[in-house]
C-alpha cells in the first residue's frame, strides 16, 4: 500500500467531486450503497453535500483515505442516534476506488472509524452489507458479529433483490 493518510472530511467542491466520483464508480460496478445504476453525478454531489453538511454539525463523521492529492476511499460514522442509544454509532458508505482495492485501505478506514466512534464516546458499532457482493469477509475479519440476514432487503444497483447482513461490534469501554 502506498502512503495513505486518513482524515475527517469537510465540504469543498474538490472533496465533493472526488467523493462523487467514488460513489458513481462503486455503483457502476455493482456496489450496494443505497443508489441505483446509473447514478447521475448531480445526485452523487447532492448526497455528499448533504452528508458533509450533517458532518459539519457533528451528527456524523465522513473519513477519507488520501493517496497524495486524491481521495481513494471513504467511510461514514453515523452518530445521530435516538436518545436511548447514545452509546451506538453506525458505519455507512465504506467504499474504495477500484484502482486501490486489495491494498488494505478499507481495513485502515474501518480502524479509523472505530477510533472516531470511541472518541465520540460510542462503544457499539452496527452496520449492514449486501449478501451478494458485500464486504462480509472484511467485517468478519475485523471482529464484527453477524446478527442475522434479512432476505430481499434492497435492490442491487443493476436490478434484482439482495439480502442484507446485519453486523455489530463492541468497541472501547462500556458506558
Amino acid at each position: 500500500m502506498s502512503r495513505i493518510e486518513i482524515t475527517s472530511l469537510s465540504a469543498s467542491p474538490k472533496i465533493v467531486d472526488m467523493l462523487s466520483e467514488i460513489i458513481v464508480e462503486v455503483v457502476t460496478n455493482g456496489g450496494s450503497v443505497s443508489f441505483m445504476h446509473p447514478l447521475a453525478p448531480e445526485t452523487a454531489k447532492a448526497f455528499w453535500n448533504d452528508s458533509l453538511a450533517v458532518a459539519a454539525i457533528g451528527k456524523r463523521v465522513v473519513l477519507g483515505a488520501w493517496d497524495g492529492e486524491m481521495i481513494v476511499g471513504t467511510v461514514t460514522v453515523l452518530l445521530d442516534c435516538p436518545p436511548n442509544q447514545p452509546h451506538r454509532a453506525e458505519i455507512a458508505k465504506l467504499m474504495t476506488r477500484l484502482s486501490h482495492r486489495g491494498q488494505g485501505i478499507a481495513v485502515a478506514l474501518m480502524h479509523a472509524a472505530e477510533a472516531m466512534a470511541i472518541q465520540n464516546h460510542r462503544n457499539l458499532l452496527v452496520l449492514d452489507t449486501a449478501v451478494d457482493g458485500g464486504a462480509s469477509a472484511l467485517y468478519d475479519g475485523l471482529g464484527f458479529t453477524l446478527a442475522g440476514v434479512i432476505p430481499d432487503y434492497a435492490l442491487k444497483p443493476h436490478g434484482g433483490l439482495t439480502g442484507t447482513k446485519i453486523y455489530w461490534k463492541h468497541i472501547g469501554d462500556p458506558l
